[in-house]
């Protein structure tokens, strides 16, 4: 699998680009029975408060293993697309993974930012060379609180971040001057579907106030040249070991155990620096 060049185009225009069934229903079916009943991703889990004080709650690891999970991001169709939207020639690397668990009823907003209002943090230097890629476990819709993107707000740069409860949020003047500006898209994905988007493409979710989970996995990637200066994992810079597609559903699947996750505690980005004060992230409307 390839991206084709409309797809490329769009990435670079709007800042995102989906991807439909980008893993078949049986690849999306087990990776969701492991993301619930394997009790490492809930024992490894940060909940982090919105300003509501509604908890959202993330499991995330850095080095992809011989898991379910880990085949996905090492999958050859992944590599393949992630490798077309770099900018840099140099091998593609995995920064992190993160599994998104968003419950019925109580499961929070993420407030309007950037990734790299948080990877700032970890002093990267070339935002073009690192993404996103969102893999949908169950439906997204607007009702349980699917993704929200300003179409092409990636082209403003890097906007200032300030802590929103305990998240890192956008100024939100210049995320009020976006929406003024470009337009608002509800990402509505189903099961399976990958969307892959740029670093400073501003996007939010809202609390997931349905009868219906929402989760998805989301891997971050880097080009080995993009260099992290304050960072101590060491993912980021070890070139991604291919694994042929059919790994993620014919292959046997280590436990998540292994996983080395991230403590809350260890987190750059949730890190106060003092220029955080004089950011503006509450919407006032």
């Amino acid at each position: 699998m390839k991206l084709n060049t409309n797809q490329l185009k769009q990435y670079h225009k709007d800042g995102y680009v989906l991807v439909r069934g980008f893993c078949s229903e049986a690849e999306t079916e087990r990776m969701y029975r492991v993301a619930v009943q394997d009790d490492a991703m809930q024992k490894n889990a940060m909940d982090l408060n919105d300003q509501s004080g509604k908890k959202t709650r993330l499991s995330l690891w850095f080095n992809p293993g011989n898991d379910v999970f880990g085949y996905l991001t090492r999958s050859e169709k992944m590599v393949n697309c992630v490798g077309q939207l770099l900018d840099s020639d140099a091998p593609v690397c995995h920064f992190h993974s993160k599994l998104m668990q968003k419950e019925p009823k109580v499961g929070g907003a993420w407030e309007w930012h950037q990734d790299y209002g948080y990877w700032y943090k970890n002093q990267f230097m070339y935002p073009d060379q690192l993404l996103s890629v969102m893999v949908a476990l169950t439906p997204a819709n607007k009702e349980n609180g699917c993704l929200q993107v300003i179409k092409g707000s990636h082209k403003i740069g890097r906007v200032n971040h300030g802590f929103a409860g305990e998240q890192v949020g956008a100024d939100m003047v210049m995320v009020d001057n976006a929406l003024k500006t470009m337009d608002l898209v509800y990402c509505e994905i189903d099961p399976g579907d990958a969307l892959f988007f740029h670093p400073n493409l501003l996007h939010r979710s809202a609390a997931n106030l349905s009868d219906a989970p929402r989760w998805s996995i989301i891997s971050c990637f880097n080009s080995q040249s993009n260099i992290a200066y304050n960072e101590t994992s060491t993912a980021w810079k070890k070139p991604i070991e291919m694994v042929p597609d059919d790994a993620i559903l014919n292959w046997d699947a280590a436990p998540l155990s292994q996983a080395d996750f991230l403590k809350k505690e260890n987190d750059p980005a949730l890190k106060q620096t003092g220029w955080e004060e004089d950011v503006e992230v509450k919407n006032k409307t």
